[in-house]
């Protein structure tokens, strides 16, 4: 079930809330319907805080990334 932000247009509260199947939301404070839907953003879980960058991903043969793939490299 998604979390919908909106902004009631009657009561000027701005609010979150699930949207099950068809219904239409209503305003918590005063059950109005005339609401305008907010864009939002998704929150992110962010551990790069003093951490070093991920690390390239390998290459085809998992060592030295020779476009040719495995058994092409001139490290094994």
């Amino acid at each position: 079930m998604p979390i919908y932000e909106y902004a009631c247009q009657d009561y000027g509260r701005e609010f979150e809330t699930l949207v099950r199947g068809g219904r239409t939301p209503q305003c918590p404070a005063c059950a109005s319907t005339a609401l305008a839907k907010k864009l939002s953003v998704f929150a992110t879980a962010d551990s790069s805080a003093g951490a070093s960058p991920l690390p390239a991903m390998p290459g085809p043969c998992g060592s030295c990334g020779h476009p040719d793939g495995p058994g092409s490299c001139a490290l094994q």
